[in-house]
């Protein structure tokens, strides 16, 4: 077997929300694996934290603290990975939140909310890193973290279905459009995962019971299983695969009835 295929050695990723669930675990998985990793995060305190680890660990791993979601920084969080890198050749759009309510007692800032957090920080951050990927030595790779709630009806709420709906679109667009310039775009679409995010749902009893009642392999999965399906994506081994999303669900979306 060629190893080389099932590596990430020598790869330069960039993730967003990278201290925390699934973003933490894809860190880490990265770093293993031989990647260096940019982390981005709001959070200062932990993501210093973090990276002291990371470096006591052996591994090369950057990072910056700040909102992805605010108007301007995806352009400044790309400036920075081009000074202290000057390459990018992974970029996952993993940042996101949500408010969980009916469609009708959204307010306007709640609106601007979700959709900045998961839809805009994404399409900004991709857009902001083109060049870089495009110059990539190896074939530059974007995953989107989406949800299966980008797919089907869930109660996590309108906006953010709206928002990862629209990240597999903005998926397949970009797998067509950008495809010339060697750049695969995929994404992951989990189901319920044990993460912060989910804590508020997974800690009621009845919510649990009904999302174990839907689910085929009866239980919630892991940020580690997440973050696998998001490693094969970028190693040589997935070179032939594009534009696809990829449900990370227990057999949740083969599930009809």
């Amino acid at each position: 077997m060629n190893q080389s295929l099932w590596s990430l050695s020598g790869q330069r990723a960039l993730v967003t929300g990278g201290t925390k669930g699934i973003g933490e675990a894809i860190v880490r998985q990265f770093l293993d694996l031989g990647a260096s990793v940019f982390i981005v995060a709001r959070d200062n305190t932990l993501l210093q934290r973090q990276l002291t680890e990371y470096r006591q660990q052996g591994h090369t791993v950057e990072g910056i603290a700040t909102d992805v979601s605010q108007p301007g920084v995806a352009a400044q969080v790309i400036d920075s990975v081009k000074t202290t890198w000057g390459s990018l050749d992974i970029l996952v759009n993993n940042a996101g939140t949500n408010v969980r309510k009916a469609t009708a007692d959204y307010s306007p800032a709640e609106y601007d909310h979700v959709l900045n957090t998961n839809l805009r920080s994404a399409y900004e951050l991709t857009q902001a890193a083109y060049s870089l990927l495009r110059e990539s030595s190896i074939g530059g790779k974007i995953v989107m973290i989406s949800s299966v709630s980008g797919l089907a009806h869930t109660s996590s709420g309108s906006l953010y279905g709206m928002t990862k709906a629209a990240m597999l679109q903005l998926t397949r667009n970009l797998a067509v459009e950008w495809a010339p310039d060697g750049i695969r775009v995929n994404a992951v679409a989990p189901w319920y995962i044990k993460t912060p995010l989910a804590t508020p749902v997974l800690t009621n009893p009845e919510k649990l019971a009904g999302i174990l009642k839907r689910t085929p392999m009866n239980r919630v999965g892991e940020p580690e299983e997440v973050a696998s399906v998001v490693s094969f994506l970028c190693m040589p081994a997935s070179g032939y695969v594009t534009g696809q999303t990829i449900s990370a669900d227990g057999g949740l979306m083969a599930w009809a009835y």
